[in-house]
């Protein structure tokens, strides 16, 4: 069998470029429009924005389930080079996708409504402001639910330029939700809601365009195909209960700790899930550039690339990561006084152990492509599903009977997760044995060593200085430089670095000539 082309190294470094293009737009954005959504909403109403929209994303699982389904399928075809398979597939996907926004949108103003109004501790005077909110979370859900089979086509054909340049047009209207949110005379929690339900539109609908024109695969024709309808709904039937638990386990926390402590210690999570999407966005952004060519690679049996594949796709995402998730939990505190300027109790703790759990959750991701592209999904969805579904019962048993701190349920997350990452390690393992799990989990090994030795340098400054702005530098400064240069010498080959040094060469080359 022949081997597959080393271009497809240059896809990846090219795609996770662009990547983290979008990536440094979403975070210089979001660390500015979070600030001044919280203070102008205040921290009730900015806690009440997130558990409203949470009941929305309950039901979130079907969505969720068919979109691992579609892109899986899509990417699949493309990787046997069959593009009237591809075609076949999206116009099924679209159908099954519109299927599922109506079953969404029934449990939604049946179940969910039932749910706001008599569940959710809302502050007095503001349920009309929920209801209005809630309706529009819908809208946002279901203009997501019909966008699916796009997005997963532009993964599936590596374009994650277009992400790059959608994404910049994205940064100046969420800045321009953040001015008008200033300026606007109006309940200023509905005037948000609305102005993002307006953005998600016009993002939509630019990609919707893009596709329609870029690929003839995406032309959408209104006929079912059984042959592709039936393996994606099988594939996602098993995938069903896996997102389910998920989603429930997420959005469950958020609701039990309203149930029992109040909005105010959802707006403290609110913001520790803000902190903690920023920080994954660095690192599944090497995830995404590595998805298409781990499921590509498996569709055309070449398992030794695939493997190395996911190696080095762990490996890197978990130093990225660990490159910020570390100097965040030392000072996350103050991050967040100089970032927030209010800071709702229990966010630092939040932010703490959700950046803990969000590390076993990027050593599940590759794990997770890898077990889909076989398109197998009954051991992992039962498996995985009943232990993020089990950890609910036990945070509100431990919520009831005793006297703990709110912090408690991100606890038992940690633990869960841990067992998640063992158990899909056997699931791979036993669907594609032509692989090892234990050459991947290496991938570990390496980031957990290079972070032990970064924080040595780190520890007197820690213990020595005062918490204030100069120690979030140095601390972030002095463990960057000690986990690059470790990176550089114990964590990439020899191929690697030569073209690193060529890259630094070149650099400073050109800055040479300019000064001439």
């Amino acid at each position: 069998m022949s081997s597959i082309p080393q271009t497809n190294n240059k896809t990846i470094a090219k795609n996770t470029f662009f990547l983290y293009l979008r990536m440094l737009l979403y975070i210089g954005v979001s660390l500015y429009s979070s600030r001044v959504v919280l203070n102008t909403l205040g921290v009730e109403d900015y806690g009440l924005y997130g558990i409203v929209g949470g009941v929305v994303m309950m039901f979130n699982f079907l969505n969720s389930t068919m979109s691992g389904a579609t892109s899986r399928f899509i990417t699949y075809a493309l990787g046997k080079n069959d593009e009237d398979d591809v075609s076949a597939t999206f116009s099924s996907a679209i159908i099954v996708q519109l299927g599922i926004a109506l079953v969404v949108f029934c449990l939604s103003e049946t179940i969910g409504l039932w749910f706001l109004e008599y569940k959710l501790v809302i502050p007095e005077g503001r349920m009309m402001a929920a209801r209005i909110v809630y309706q529009l979370s819908i809208l946002a859900m279901l203009v997501r639910i019909t966008q699916v089979p796009y997005n997963a086509s532009i993964i599936a054909y590596e374009k994650m330029d277009v992400y790059a340049y959608v994404e910049l047009l994205d940064v100046f209207l969420k800045l321009g939700i953040v001015y008008l949110l200033l300026i606007g005379n109006f309940d200023k929690l509905i005037m948000y809601a609305v102005l993002v339900v307006v953005v998600n539109v016009i993002i939509t609908l630019i990609y919707r365009f893009y596709c329609h024109r870029k690929f003839t695969t995406c032309r959408f024709h209104w006929t079912i195909n059984r042959k592709k309808v039936i393996p994606m709904l099988s594939f996602s039937g098993w995938d069903l209960f896996g997102n389910m638990s998920s989603t429930l386990n997420h959005q469950g926390i958020n609701v039990l700790i309203n149930m029992f402590f109040g909005v105010v210690y959802n707006a403290a999570s609110s913001v520790a899930t803000s902190v903690k999407g920023i920080l994954e966005t660095l690192s599944a952004n090497v995830i995404q550039a590595f998805r298409p060519q781990i499921v590509k690679n498996y569709a055309s049996g070449h398992y030794e690339r695939m493997e190395s594949l996911m190696y080095n796709g762990l490996k890197f995402s978990l130093l990225l990561f660990i490159l910020f998730m570390v100097p965040m939990t030392f000072e996350v505190q103050k991050i967040l006084e100089l970032w927030l300027g209010i800071v709702p109790d229990f966010a630092a703790v939040f932010c703490r152990l959700m950046l803990i759990a969000s590390l076993f959750n990027l050593i599940n991701k590759i794990l997770t492509i890898s077990i889909s592209a076989t398109g197998y999904m009954k051991r992992i969805s039962l498996i995985t599903g009943s232990i993020y579904l089990l950890a609910l019962p036990v945070i509100y048993v431990v919520f009831k009977l005793f006297d703990v701190s709110p912090s408690a349920a991100y606890i038992v997350v940690i633990g869960s997760m841990g067992i998640v990452v063992l158990s899909n390690v056997i699931i791979l393992k036993k669907q594609v044995p032509q692989l090892n799990p234990f050459h991947y989990l290496k991938g570990v090994v390496e980031p957990v060593i290079v972070l032990m030795v970064s924080v040595l340098p780190v520890i007197p400054i820690l213990v020595l200085m005062e918490s204030s702005f100069v120690r979030v530098v140095l601390v972030f400064g002095i463990f960057g430089m000690t986990l690059a240069l470790l990176t550089y010498f114990f964590c990439i080959n020899q191929a690697m670095r030569v073209k690193v040094n060529q890259q630094i060469v070149s650099y400073f080359r050109r800055l040479q000539r300019k000064k001439k």
